[in-house]
């Protein structure tokens, strides 16, 4: 399969899909979110079981089906697993426990 993601074939077919959800996400006042984390979204989550026969309009409803909740969701606990935490310096640590 490679590096990507089997539905990878689609993204350039689906673009359109992905801007109207983009902007739909922007209208809510979440303008700072990409399309490649909307993408990285879809496949690490909601693709995360892969379909042997998919189509195409399966694909759309599912980009058309994201709510701006389950994204923020994903986006912050992805943001915890990479966080690096380090309490090495004690100044940090009490600062943090204000």
């Amino acid at each position: 399969m490679g590096n990507g993601h089997a539905y990878d074939y689609f993204r350039s077919e689906v673009q359109p899909a992905l801007v109207s959800k983009l902007e739909e996400f922007h209208l809510l006042g979440y303008d700072s979110v990409s399309d490649n984390e909307l993408w990285d979204f879809l496949t690490k989550k909601k693709w995360r079981k892969i379909k042997e026969e998919i189509h195409l309009y399966q694909i759309i409803e599912d980009i058309l089906a994201v709510k701006v909740s389950d994204f923020i969701s994903f986006a912050t606990i992805k943001s915890y697993k990479t966080a690096e935490f380090s309490f090495d310096d004690e100044n940090e640590l009490k600062e943090l426990l204000k």
